[in-house]
């Protein structure tokens, strides 16, 4: 009989785990072109996820250019689900072009 080189599979995944403690402030930066309408698409986009989004600490920061915006919101993560939810919302957005 031979042991198997792998160690045993725990109880969780471990790419399920996070390093993050639910519920927490989980601030997103959000780049996509300087215009109009284009906060207020990501303001909405952040309370379909967070219901309580406060868009007064939204933060803006022009491009060297000026031709691009960053917007920093910050979200109440809830899961790790509703942040790839969120996530996946905003990269698919025909307005945005990165986020982080």
């Amino acid at each position: 009989m031979s042991a198997s080189i792998f160690p045993p599979k725990s109880a969780t995944d471990p790419r399920k785990e996070s390093l993050i403690e639910y519920p927490s402030l989980f601030p997103i930066k959000v780049m996509g072109p300087k215009v109009d309408g284009f906060v207020h698409a990501i303001t909405t986009l952040a309370r379909q996820f967070d219901p309580a989004f406060d868009a007064s600490t939204v933060e803006l920061r022009d491009s060297s250019k000026g031709n691009y915006l960053g917007i920093t919101i910050t979200v109440t993560a809830t899961s790790r689900e509703q942040l790839d939810d969120l996530y996946r919302a905003l990269t698919s957005h025909p307005m945005v072009k990165v986020v982080l």
